[in-house]
């Protein structure tokens, strides 16, 4: 395939090393005369695709944005008035504009390395502040996925935080006036795990029977607001715990959760500033009572000090974090919605208490007007106490009056054919309240009398008293408020960011601008079909694309993290086991080194995890393999492997294991984690694969955001294909397991993968990953003298990523793998990957997108840190007090005139020349964790504690 001469301008901007002088410099360090026969050499023969991709040709820039915006008019907007956890809101454009659409914020990466992620730390620790104050609770997280899964996290707690022995194997208990999707999500989780749920309506009381657990949901799908005080109360005196999934708007108007008894609460931070999107990404958010924190699954920012006694923000109880855990872990969460976390963080900012509270009585102000219109006219209005939400019955007209409000542009919720909803949020106004009412034949009342909240319902308490809620009013103060916060951190605009199996590449500009159209962005994940062709034909395209490259057979992109993903491939091997009648086969193996998620992935499909050795080399142990499969022949249910290997490595005997298995009647889960080594070389669903999940946020060029969002898509083979995710909106009992909320799951950041496939073309792909196996060889090459690469295949190659070993340079000098990374940040570099997949190590994977001067750069930071490690082992220093152990340095502590180090200033804050005239510094030092996790603040201190 040829690809056009426009687009090979954008290969050309995508792909770094692209210069032919660049490529023959990097070539003849590795040893080789071509990247062809590079690549010939390490990835094996028998797993190399016959023929290219057959990808449409590639596009230029203005081509692909003008394919969008033809994509874009077939859908249509509308007033969107349906609800059921979704709201239309407007995003205050300084917050759009300088993080939603900044790659400050949205190339940023996970904030593991705390100290060059202060900006964005301090804004989840406001949002974390936020969720608190609303929901009345005093430990938040820093976001989930979306608000059916929190929901579904928020059980598998309760259901193992429970230590009421008398009811720890009850059943748990769902509003029946919960959200649907959710209701389906807790359903799927429950029928792999093995527990009841029973679906109650809790207003009239608790069913009879032991009860584990209890979710309400305030407001309800219907609207209905109550007091749950007494129905909590009876709870706990059954010995049960209870979660409360509510509206964070109307939490400002309503007694919040905590208040009420609730142990938890879960829900969505969408209707803060953050688009429809088609469904996602939103922030979804969880809060608990104290003394459930270290059970919470997710990511917790908390308030520390560094080295120098400065507080500083760092995620708490880091290992924690479930998918550690691998086979004991309770939840795989391994990723959040960092980027619209924040975003809905800056809108409580930028409003304020007063502000959210305006926003909230407007819109209450908005649906008792509709109510009590409504009843005047003679529609029966089913709930005298709400929020924003009214709905009413029409019997024998809800087809025909849903129908006649879209004509008008409104969306109506059509809940059957005798009952409607009606859900006004920030963007209603008095002219779509009366274009409502004209539909059912109404007009506007002057009075809404008898459609207060109920006096039991009202809130209070006060919330969002810090002063980063009450400071930021001028659009001036928030534009340098979210400056500052930027300019504390380290994202991909500023620097290289070398993490091996996180591929953190070019997000392209153009690539982006679409996801904030309103034509995609304004989009209601529920609206008819008719209003959404656009939508439903990118996705569809890119599902087809996917399909190609990974040679299966179908692809379904609702999963929305990598790890909903490895959920749902799991679930489709379990569905089609049971299908054929062997429900026993429940094991999955797993190889020591895999990534963590597998293995809490396959706890939460319901299987037993048995974990494969790794031989001396790095590869599977195939006598320990074999050995499992015997042992485990007539109950095996799949193999977990990640490919190329999660130490960077083509590994030759893939067809082996695959063929081994198959044989033992298992299946093959190939983790698509390091798919960025594979895209148009070879096809997982062609060497053995039956199921993957694909990673958009790594390969595929959706931006990490800081810690989410990402897109994990599932492709599979035809066999397992009747058994991918359902739909949660229309499920029922019986059929294939909804993964997330939305039927697209995060629908508003495919436009970004879709476009980065139209722009490169199947050749353009190719030479993608080609050039990343070219960097990849490049950097081992240069550094295996100073640091071992620890790993490697045929001819000593790696993949697209490799592994430094220090652990013999620590046991020499002390010197360990984080005082690296830490010195690291003073040569402006985000560190690799830290300790993973072996202690002591660091896992660089420079991606395609890095040039030859940036690639050098980095290996030359890297050289002369090992420079001072030989310092510490000639005694020019101890360990201790070298630039190493101290790193990093701040301005504050090179300037400061109590300079007492044994190494001198410039070698600190300029350890080679090029820095003087471009130089970070990061805002704190190195920070003590430890002292972070033993006085566990979680969100924003007094203001006081900064100003002294």
């Amino acid at each position: 395939m040829t690809v056009s001469s426009a687009s090979t301008a954008f290969v050309d901007r995508h792909i770094g090393a692209r210069r032919q002088a660049d490529i023959d410099t990097m070539l003849k360090a590795i040893g080789y005369d071509s990247v062809d026969s590079l690549v010939d050499t390490a990835v094996p023969n028998d797993i190399r695709q016959d023929v290219a991709l057959t990808l449409q040709n590639a596009l230029s820039e203005v081509e692909v944005l003008a394919e969008l915006r033809k994509l874009a008019s077939k859908n249509k907007t509308a007033v969107q008035m349906i609800g059921q956890g979704y709201y239309d809101t407007i995003t205050p454009p300084v917050i759009r504009r300088n993080i939603l659409e900044s790659p400050a914020w949205y190339t940023a990466y996970t904030p593991y390395q705390p100290e060059i992620s202060q900006g964005r730390l301090e804004a989840l620790l406001n949002f974390q502040t936020m969720v608190q104050d609303l929901v009345g609770l005093p430990i938040a997280n820093a976001s989930l996925l979306d608000e059916a899964t929190a929901v579904a996290e928020a059980v598998l707690m309760m259901r193992r935080a429970n230590k009421n022995k008398a009811v720890q194997d009850g059943k748990t208990v769902l509003d029946a006036d919960c959200l649907p999707q959710t209701i389906a999500i807790v359903k799927g989780r429950a029928e792999a795990l093995g527990f009841e749920v029973e679906v109650a309506d809790l207003s009239a009381g608790l069913p009879d029977g032991d009860i584990n657990g209890v979710v309400l949901q305030q407001p309800g799908v219907s609207g209905r607001v109550f007091d749950h005080s007494a129905v909590i109360a009876e709870a706990k005196e059954r010995g049960a715990l209870v979660t409360v999934a509510a509206d964070l708007l109307s939490l400002t108007l309503i007694t919040p959760p905590g208040e009420q008894g609730a142990d938890i609460a879960v829900g969505s931070a969408q209707r803060l500033g953050v688009p429809l999107f088609f469904g996602g990404p939103h922030a979804a958010y969880m809060a608990v009572q104290k003394g459930l924190e270290r059970s919470m699954p997710g990511r917790l920012v908390g308030v520390s000090k560094d080295d120098a006694g400065v507080p500083a923000y760092r995620l708490a109880l880091q290992t924690r974090e479930q998918h550690i855990r691998r086979e004991k872990a309770t939840s795989n969460i391994c990723t959040a919605q960092a980027l619209l976390a924040i975003v809905a963080s800056m809108y409580a900012v930028y409003h304020g208490p007063e502000g959210l509270k305006a926003i909230a009585e407007t819109a209450h102000h908005h649906a008792r007007t509709l109510a009590a219109s409504l009843k005047a006219a003679g529609v029966e209005v089913l709930h005298g106490s709400f929020f924003d939400t009214i709905t009413v019955r029409v019997p024998g007209r809800g087809a025909e009056l849903v129908a006649a409000a879209e004509e008008r542009g409104i969306n109506l919720r059509g809940i059957d054919g005798d009952t409607v909803g009606i859900s006004v949020d920030e963007t209603t106004t008095t002219d779509i309240v009366g274009s409502v009412l004209e539909v059912f034949g109404a007009s506007a009342v002057e009075s809404a009398e008898g459609f207060a909240l109920e006096a039991s319902v009202e809130r209070s308490s006060e919330y969002l008293q810090h002063p980063v809620f009450n400071t930021h009013r001028s659009e001036t103060q928030l534009l340098r408020y979210i400056r500052k916060l930027s300019d504390r951190d380290l994202a991909l605009d500023r620097t290289m960011i070398p993490l091996g199996s996180c591929t953190m590449k070019l997000n392209a500009t153009a690539e982006m601008e679409a996801i904030s159209w309103p034509e995609f962005a304004s989009i209601h994940p529920f609206a008819p079909d008719s209003q959404t062709e656009g939508w439903r034909e990118l996705i569809s395209g890119l599902e087809a694309d996917l399909t190609e490259i990974t040679g299966y057979d179908q692809v379904s992109i609702q999963p929305n993290a990598g790890s909903q993903g490895e959920l749902a491939g799991l679930l489709a091997i379990r569905g089609y086991h049971h299908s054929r009648g062997d429900q026993q086969r429940n094991v999955c193996l797993i190889p020591a080194s895999a990534h963590g998620t597998n293995a809490a992935s396959a706890v939460l499909a319901g299987m037993k995890v048995v974990v494969v050795a790794t031989a001396a080399d790095g590869t599977i142990d195939h006598a320990d393999l074999q050995a499992k499969i015997e042992a485990n022949r007539d109950v095996l249910s799949a193999i977990m492997i990640t490919y190329p290997s999660t130490h960077g490595v083509y590994d030759a005997d893939v067809r082996e294991v695959c063929d081994a298995v198959h044989e033992a009647g298992g299946q093959v889960y190939i983790d698509g984690a390091n798919l960025n080594a594979l895209v148009g070389l070879a096809q997982p669903g062609k060497f053995g694969g039956d199921v993957s999940h694909l990673n958009l946020h790594k390969t595929f060029c959706i931006p990490h955001g800081g810690g989410g969002p990402g897109v994990g898509p599932v492709a599979a083979k035809a066999h397992l294909a009747p058994f991918m995710p359902g739909n949660a909106a229309s499920w029922t009992e019986g059929n294939d397991v909804p993964i997330s909320a939305s039927r697209f799951g995060s629908a508003g950041v495919l436009p970004i993968s879709w476009a980065y496939v139209k722009l490169m073309g199947g050749e353009g792909l190719t030479e993608a990953t080609k050039s990343a196996l070219l960097a990849a060889n490049y950097i081992a090459a240069r550094l295996n003298d100073y640091f071992p690469v620890l790993y490697t295949g045929e001819a000593g190659l790696v993949a697209h990523e490799c592994i430094l070993d220090l652990r013999e340079l620590t046991a020499k000098t002390g010197v360990t793998a984080e005082d690296v990374a830490k010195r690291l940040i003073d040569f402006g570099f985000h560190a690799p990957t830290l300790a993973f997949p072996v202690a002591g190590t660091l896992m660089v994977e420079p991606t395609e997108s890095e040039d030859l001067a940036e690639i050098d750069r980095f290996i030359e930071a890297m050289i002369t840190i090992r420079k001072e490690i030989d310092q510490v082992a000639h005694g020019d220093f101890s360990v201790q007090d070298s630039p190493l152990r101290r790193a990093p340095h701040t301005a504050a502590a090179v300037v400061s005139s109590d300079w007492d180090r044994a190494y001198p200033r410039e070698q600190a804050a300029f350890p080679v020349h090029h820095l003087k005239q471009d130089k970070y510094f990061p805002p704190v030092g190195r920070i003590d964790g430890a002292a972070g996790d033993r006085n566990l603040v979680c969100s924003c201190p007094p203001i006081e504690d900064f100003e002294n």
